[in-house]
């Protein structure tokens, strides 16, 4: 009997600027070290579904109201999505509205996009487990969308990868391990 190959999952976040955002999961799971990040995407999703094919133009423009995101193609026998979700609530300040340090609108505001019920549900509670472990205690709110995934756009080729293309470029300073 042949074992099974388990089929890879897409977790689909925003959590400000994409550069950092992308940077930082492939900086901790690189998929060279085989830790359960298979590939990874910067795009669009989450705005005015009138909109096709969104450039960073017009996204930055505001009028859209998509969020710049990463989708990132995991094995979960490696890195689970839990794992992933609280990764991502590490990594950046989820308690601001539209806003990463100094990044301000809707594209940078914090979601997770779900694709399937069940990471709908695994999103939920892990918010709520890192809410009261990390920001009750603070006094401070995650207000994060959780959202059902829509609509994907890749970003343009140039964004990708940038901050390894860019080692120099841009990177929001909420963007590191902050536990």
């Amino acid at each position: 009997m042949s074992s099974s190959t388990v089929q890879p999952e897409i977790a689909t976040f925003a959590a400000g600027c994409f550069w950092g955002v992308e940077h930082i999961f492939l900086k901790h799971f690189p998929p060279s070290e085989k830790k359960g990040i298979i590939s990874t995407a910067v795009g669009y999703t989450g705005g005015n579904p009138l909109v096709t094919n969104p450039t960073y133009q017009l996204v930055c423009g505001g009028a859209t109201d998509h969020a710049e995101a990463v989708k990132i193609e995991f094995d979960p026998s490696i890195v689970t999505y839990d794992q992933l979700v609280e990764f991502f609530y590490r990594t950046h300040e989820p308690t601001t509205v539209n806003r990463q340090g100094a990044d301000t609108g809707t594209q940078y505001r914090s979601a997770i996009f779900t694709n399937s019920d069940a990471q709908a549900e695994i999103a939920k509670r892990v918010t709520e487990e890192v809410q009261a472990k990390h920001f009750t205690p603070k006094g401070k709110k995650i207000v994060t969308e959780i959202i059902p995934a829509g609509q994907w756009w890749n970003a343009e080729d140039y964004h990708q990868l940038y901050l390894f293309k860019n080692p120099s470029g841009y990177q929001c300073p909420t963007h590191r391990l902050h536990w």
